[in-house]
């Protein structure tokens, strides 16, 4: 039985997916919150919000990732960081998710992924969970309810946690299957309930297809000056830098919090919502994040909640640290409402320095930019996983590996060309540890940490004295108005100098030896930086 608006001529028949039992298209919030509570999928919160659990995955599955190897896109992936899938494999195990879902009810949720129409990707979400729906429907954006009528998917994505792949028959690596296959335009989800592998597969589409036309597909927050989208800020960064925190500036407008394009045109959004983690989550220092944990139709994944009383416990990981809500942008009130912005006046890029090396700002040249946009660094500290004792890097190129399916030159190419063009200023910023490297310095000051991004946002650092930085050759200012000069110089908040100087030394042959992979792809100016 088919239920809700769709075009007529785009029906889940009309792709070849038949036998199902009801199949409901494009319901609303409130209609996909029925159906998820009726059948036993969550739960209702206070606000009326979606209280779910993901059970034994409890984040993406990168390792059972695969996309499949076919000539069309043979010599465009990157397959060093992509696991291929032979065609026959994909075959196989689309044949059988099919004959998995037969007389399953589904959700069919017709969204596009891009603020802006002349590069949206019209995506077609399959659910067999009800939550799951409501969850897409937050992170893509929503079509007007008469452009459903003409709407026609590009690609198709089918969620079935219950089903489990085989990987004997199907050529992967467990029961859990995410499966690119781009030349058929059909994604494949099995075996895990975990709502962002729906998100993340959207993201990587966009990072395969956008870079062929001239658009850089960025893992980054970004946000405006008040009335000028001329002034846009991108902060690139990876989990645990401050990329939502500093970008959520209720000074500026934000565009978004995590995955955006930057076209001939400008800076838009890939999504309609946030997907913010919860842990420790903070009524007085992100309180418009905080607030939409108790608003309607918001997904609260993996909390623990008290049963009588609905009250979220932001500080219990029993679950998983990796806890998180997602809801629509609108729920923020200094969201843009087109999600759209100007070319990147200021690139931001995020690192959390837990050897204590980095200054807390640096000014980059263009070459220097790529180089760090390529390195991608960041550092684990003790706690964060099982077996970390001492500080560890951790190099994701791009700010993104797992969602790059092309070269990460690719992106690095792009990216130095657009700030050639349109002149951004790219700053390094490190929000880490100084004084010492974690368990003896202290962490960045946040406070002194926002007056720097002020100062660089508002052109004001500008003006300032600036140094050559003597392991990276990055400029550093002097002075700044509110923040004391030694926290601007490192090397002068350790106790032993000798000691800073022989952990730079040490970080400086980590960024050498990680970026040796690139040197063929780049020009002799960036090489020049590992001189």
């Amino acid at each position: 039985m088919i239920k809700g608006r769709v075009n007529p001529a785009q029906r889940l028949e009309d792709q070849g997916i038949e036998g199902l039992g009801n199949v409901y298209y494009n319901l609303i919030e409130p209609q996909l919150m029925e159906h998820a509570i009726a059948r036993a999928e969550g739960h209702i919160g206070k606000g009326g919000t979606m209280l779910v659990s993901t059970g034994s995955h409890t984040g993406r599955s990168p390792q059972d990732k695969f996309v499949v190897r076919t000539e069309e896109v043979e010599d465009t992936i990157w397959w060093d960081n992509n696991k291929p899938m032979d065609p026959a494999d994909f075959d196989v195990l689309y044949a059988d998710m099919l004959a998995h879902m037969q007389g399953k009810d589904f959700f069919v949720e017709d969204l596009y992924g891009g603020a802006d129409p002349a590069h949206r990707l019209d995506v077609r979400m399959v659910t067999e969970l009800a939550w799951h729906g409501l969850f897409m429907r937050h992170m893509l954006r929503r079509p007007e309810r008469d452009e459903l009528d003409t709407f026609v998917p590009e690609f198709t994505i089918i969620n079935s946690p219950s089903f489990r792949a085989d990987p004997k028959k199907h050529g992967c690596r467990s029961e859990t299957i995410i499966a690119l296959n781009l030349t058929k335009k059909i994604i494949l989800i099995g075996g895990s309930e975990y709502a962002g592998e729906n998100k993340k597969s959207v993201f990587t589409l966009l990072n395969y297809i956008l870079p062929s036309k001239g658009v850089m597909a960025m893992h980054c927050s970004a946000n405006h000056a008040p009335g000028n989208p001329v002034d846009t800020a991108v902060f690139f960064g990876l989990s645990g830098t401050g990329k939502t925190t500093l970008s959520a500036d209720p000074s500026r407008v934000l565009i978004g919090d995590d995955e955006h394009g930057w076209s001939e045109k400008g800076t838009f959004n890939f999504e309609g919502g946030c997907y913010a983690k919860t842990i420790s989550l903070s009524p007085v220092a992100e309180p418009e994040i905080y607030a939409t944990t108790s608003m309607f139709g918001t997904v609260i994944e993996n909390m623990v909640w008290d049963e009588d009383t609905l009250e979220l416990d932001f500080e219990d990981d029993s679950l998983t640290p990796n806890m998180r809500c997602a809801y629509p942008l609108h729920y923020i009130s200094n969201a843009s409402e087109t999600a759209l912005g100007g070319h990147p006046k200021n690139i931001i890029m995020l690192t959390s320095d837990a050897f204590g090396v980095l200054p807390p700002i640096a000014r980059l040249t263009p070459a220097q930019a790529m180089y760090h946009f390529l390195s991608g660094f960041t550092a684990k500290v003790a706690g964060t996983e099982r077996g970390v004792v001492h500080p560890e890097p951790t190099f994701s190129t791009c700010f993104g590996a797992p969602f790059m399916p092309r070269r990460p030159e690719v992106y690095g190419h792009l990216l130095r060309e657009k700030i050639a063009k349109h002149g951004a200023t790219c700053w390094l910023v490190n929000t880490g540890w100084t004084g010492g490297p974690y368990g003896e310095g202290n962490r960045m000051p946040i406070k002194e940490t926002r007056t720097l991004l002020t100062a660089a946002l508002d052109g004001s650092l500008h003006d300032a004295e600036f140094r050559t930085d003597a392991n990276f050759g990055f400029e550093v200012p002097l002075h700044v108005h509110d923040v004391p000069d030694v926290l601007l110089d490192p090397r002068r908040t350790w106790n032993r100098h000798s000691e800073y100087d022989e952990q730079a030394a040490k970080l400086v042959k980590m960024f050498a030896e990680n970026f040796e992979q690139y040197v063929p792809y780049v020009d002799d100016d960036v090489k020049a930086i590992m001189l």
